[in-house]
């Protein structure tokens, strides 16, 4: 990923389109019906994620995104944020890394796509966020809401060289249990376990659920699925998740580590302890996982101190 800033710079004056070459792309595609909000001085980044999200159903202004993305020292809005934001309003940013074909498969696929560009020089940078809603090969132009303009032609060959200058950053915004166009199982696990950091389990859930059904089996989703249950209070539900996974994988240490968890949220504190010490046993010391292992442990051990009791915990003896 690119960390760069982007400062909202203007576009100069139109250049005649060029062929660009993108065979097998669409003849014509563009998603007419994005919406469209005129970015303030220096303030690409909030109308560029408020065009996306209002696209996703999210009902949001750029005024309202501003006081989250804007950074006046700096005149423009990072990266992360954008992510960030994205995220606390329950939508998976869902990052575009496969160049103009991944950009033109979401395009087909109904989803606009944010993009990063450097309108300036490699040496002379200009940042400027913009939302590419179109495609038209015949023209070699790629349509873009950008800036004060509704609906900017770009060539084909301007708009690539801009984008790669950028480092060809993207991003689509996706509803919970929605799967991009062509997904990748390793970025988009990655992209909800953010989510589920981010505060948002319950649409983390739901796009857990989604890469279930995309990769059955998955063990990292059914991972996420137990740990989002126990961040809803749901331990009872939680246990019976890693249980399973620790069926299908008994050395899964990251599991069994979650499964002392969630017998310790029960008030079976002994059977939490067998559990976090069988792991720390098949890990070995020194292993990646040895220290918040132990950590576990010893909230375990804390948590158990000052309970003073086990609670009903009939069935999860060790």
């Amino acid at each position: 990923m690119v960390l760069a800033l982007a400062g909202c710079g203007g576009h100069g004056a139109a250049h005649a389109p060029a062929r660009a070459g993108n065979a097998g792309v669409p003849l014509a595609v563009e998603l007419t019906a994005t919406p469209f909000f005129p970015q303030e001085a220096y303030q690409c980044g909030p109308a560029a994620l408020a065009t996306v999200l209002r696209a996703s159903g999210v009902d949001v202004s750029p005024g309202e995104l501003t006081p989250q993305l804007y950074l006046p020292k700096r005149r423009g809005s990072l990266q992360l944020e954008l992510l960030a934001a994205s995220r606390r309003h329950g939508r998976l940013p869902y990052p575009i890394e496969g160049g103009p074909a991944e950009l033109v498969a979401e395009l087909e696929g109904g989803r606009p796509v944010l993009v990063m560009q450097n309108i300036g020089l490699a040496l002379w940078p200009v940042w400027h966020y913009a939302v590419v809603v179109g495609l038209d090969e015949g023209r070699d132009e790629y349509l873009l809401r950008s800036g004060g303009r509704a609906r900017l032609a770009m060539a084909g060959s301007r708009f690539l060289r801009s984008w790669r200058l950028a480092g060809q950053w993207g991003l689509v915004i996706l509803r919970p249990g929605e799967l991009p166009a062509r997904p990748d199982r390793t970025r988009y696990l990655k992209a909800v376990a953010a989510l589920e950091g981010g505060g948002q389990p319950a649409a983390a859930r739901v796009a857990y659920r989604a890469a279930l059904e995309q990769w059955p089996g998955e063990a990292v989703a059914r991972l996420g699925l137990g740990n989002v249950a126990l961040a809803l209070g749901e331990a009872h539900e939680a246990e019976g998740i890693y249980r399973q996974l620790l069926d299908d994988d008994p050395g899964n240490a990251s599991a069994r580590n979650n499964l002392a968890q969630a017998l310790a949220e029960q008030g079976c504190y002994s059977a939490a302890l067998h559990e976090i010490d069988r792991a720390r046993a098949q890990a070995g010391e020194g292993a990646p996982l040895a220290e918040v292992l132990a950590q576990t442990r010893s909230e375990i051990v804390i948590r158990a101190a000052q309970e003073g009791g086990e609670g009903d915990c009939r069935g999860h003896d060790p």
